[in-house]
């Protein structure tokens, strides 16, 4: 049996590190005692579902970018079909934002995807959307005040039954593309403009990054119906292998073992438990219950070799299952923006600019840019008005050729 989801988490043992967490992403700060209504549950839902982003459930739910404050605005908190890593049916769930401002034609609508933010199901954007306790919530406001509906997935496995598949790349990008698909089907929202006919942008970064340029890559053979305009994604971990020499150890090696564990939520055969010393176990358990706060102080500055009995990478099927969720294999069938922090200490900026380079050379439309001053978190801040003027352009109809 492996470590799962407990009631009862354990302590912290360690909380002198807190501050490494503003180095982990914007999306690290949600306040980690906000807690789900609970996981939506799965299994009976799945055996009836259509296809991939048929609604399940939609209730209303509210958006705050901070505790109390008001938007014009209307929420829903949805549940919807959507696809695993392993191709199978599963359920997901997402927040959808619909500004309230008269607007009644095809309103543009942003797919976002955010950073990390932990593995626990009180961690989850539908979970602190409401409550102002997302700090990305503050970004995705600025998408509302273009007047965009923005839908915002919780990937699977955060607030619904079973782990969260944290960057295995496919289940990711299925969750972004059904997300999309599940927006523009709520009836209510249809009388604010949003539709079928409503043009898509997929947005992203870090973690979010690799699951918008996952759904970037698949959108042409999972969801060709889906009218995307352009994807804008940032800091990308495309290659997970080549993180580990850069984690294993480090302030960030929190982030490693949350990798391990989202790796082996997606596959089960690969057995994690079996690899674990007690050690291990226990901060396995950890991460599961807990933020990324909390994740990625308890579990820095750790090496695989103290926590394992062997090394899991260093096998076959690990190796195998890694290398699937790389990026580049095949050019977005649209235009995107690629940035990336020349600084960016925890993903770095030889990844994205290889991806630059595998898109490119597959005959893909890429406007590239290196962030000459900044690190990580600073990135996602800096190039925010510059995205979205990219994606108002691309909404505008107005072509680039890219920089390749």
């Amino acid at each position: 049996m492996h470590p799962r989801k407990n009631p009862r988490p354990l302590l912290p043992r360690a909380l002198a590190q807190a501050l490494i967490a503003l180095a982990v992403t914007v999306a690290a700060l949600p306040a980690t005692a906000a807690t789900a209504a609970g996981p939506v549950p799965v299994g009976s839902l799945e055996a009836t579902a259509g296809k991939p982003g048929d609604l399940l459930d939609v209730t209303e739910s509210a958006f705050h970018p901070l505790p109390g404050q008001p938007t014009l605005t209307k929420a829903w908190k949805v549940s919807y079909r959507s696809t695993s890593a392993l191709g199978e049916p599963n359920t997901v769930t997402g927040t959808v934002i619909v500004p309230q401002d008269g607007r009644k034609g095809p309103r543009p609508l942003i797919t976002y995807a955010v950073g990390t933010v932990g593995l626990a199901d009180s961690c989850a954007p539908s979970a602190n959307l409401p409550k102002g306790t997302a700090m990305e919530a503050n970004l995705i406001q600025q998408y509302i005040w273009r007047g965009w509906a923005v839908v915002v997935t919780d990937y699977e496995g955060l607030g619904t039954a079973g782990e969260h598949t944290y960057v295995a790349g496919r289940s990711a990008g299925h969750a972004v593309l059904d997300a999309a698909r599940a927006a523009q089907r709520i009836p209510a929202a249809a009388a604010s403009g949003l539709s079928a006919e409503s043009p898509v942008g997929i947005v992203g970064y870090s973690q979010g990054g690799q699951a918008s340029s996952w759904a970037a890559e698949l959108k042409k053979s999972y969801a060709p119906e889906l009218n995307v305009k352009g994807t804008a994604t940032g800091g990308v971990p495309a290659h997970l292998e080549k993180l580990v020499p850069v984690h294993d150890g480090s302030y960030g090696s929190g982030l490693l073992f949350m990798a391990a564990a989202g790796q082996d939520a997606a596959y089960p055969e690969l057995k994690l438990d079996g690899y674990l010393n007690p050690k291990g176990k226990e901060l396995i358990s950890f991460l599961r219950n807990n933020c990324v706060i909390l994740g990625s102080t308890v579990g820095s500055f750790k090496k695989i070799s103290d926590l394992t009995t062997s090394d899991p990478l260093a096998t076959p099927q690990w190796r195998k299952r890694l290398d699937e969720s790389d990026l580049g294999t095949r050019a977005p069938d649209h235009p995107v923006y690629l940035y990336h922090a020349l600084g960016d200490e925890l993903i770095p900026h030889s990844l994205g600019k290889g991806l630059r380079s595998d898109w490119c050379a597959k005959g893909g439309t890429v406007d590239w840019r290196t962030i000459v001053l900044g690190e990580h978190v600073s990135g996602v801040i800096t190039e925010a008005f510059n995205v979205q003027n990219w994606l108002a352009a691309r909404f505008a109809d107005k072509r680039t050729n890219g920089n390749c």
